[in-house]
Formats: C-alpha cells, structure tokens, sequence
C-alpha cells in the first residue's frame, strides 16, 4: 500500500515544476520561485511518505519472522516433550534419579542465597 504523502507529494512536486516552468517562460520570478519552492516541497514530502512505507514494510516483515519463530518454537517444545514422554516411559528409574538430583540441586540454590 502507497502512503498518502508519497501521492500527495509527487503531485505538489509536479505542479511545483509546472508553474516554475511557467513563471520561467513568462518571465514572472515570483512563480518561478513559488514554483520552485512547492517542487522541494512535494520531493520532502514525497521522501517522508517513502520512508514511512520502509518502515511499514520492515515491521510486517520483523512480524512475519517472529511469527514463523514462534510457531518453530512451538513445534520444537512439542517434539522435546514427545521424546522426554518417551524416555520417562523407557527409563522410569534414571528418571526419578535424574528429577531427585535436579531437585537437591535447586534445593541447595536456594538455600545458598538465603545465607
């Protein structure tokens, strides 16, 4: 989708270069100038509208990956609980070891901070 300003902008910039091409010819400085004048305007604003489309575009860019990452995400935590499941059911007593050591460990992180 076009910004407005860019729409806006290369119509001032093209109106500016006609009535600074008819104050030339007509020989009236005063629309030669303001011509001129309204055609910088019209690139400014023209540029500013530009901009704002580049910034547009890079946000729904920047959305659209973190959209694919999180739905990886999701797909990757799926799979890693489908194969702890599978290894809890497979080994049942190295997994109460493996979770009895986890806990002492956290047990002593605790209690370590609160001396």
């Amino acid at each position: 989708m076009v910004d407005t300003n860019r729409i806006t902008g290369a119509a001032k910039d093209i109106g500016g270069k006609i009535q600074g091409a008819v104050g030339d010819l007509t020989g009236s400085k005063h629309d030669s100038v303001e011509g001129r004048l309204r055609e910088a305007g019209g690139q400014a604003e023209n540029l500013y509208g530009q901009a704002k489309d580049t910034v547009r575009h890079a946000a729904d860019e920047a959305y659209h990956y973190a959209e694919d990452f999180y739905e990886q995400g999701g797909h990757s935590l799926r799979r890693g609980t489908r194969e702890v499941s599978r290894q809890v059911a497979e080994y049942p007593l190295a997994s109460l070891v493996v979770a009895g050591l986890v806990g002492f460990g956290l047990g002593l992180l605790v209690n370590a901070s609160r001396d």
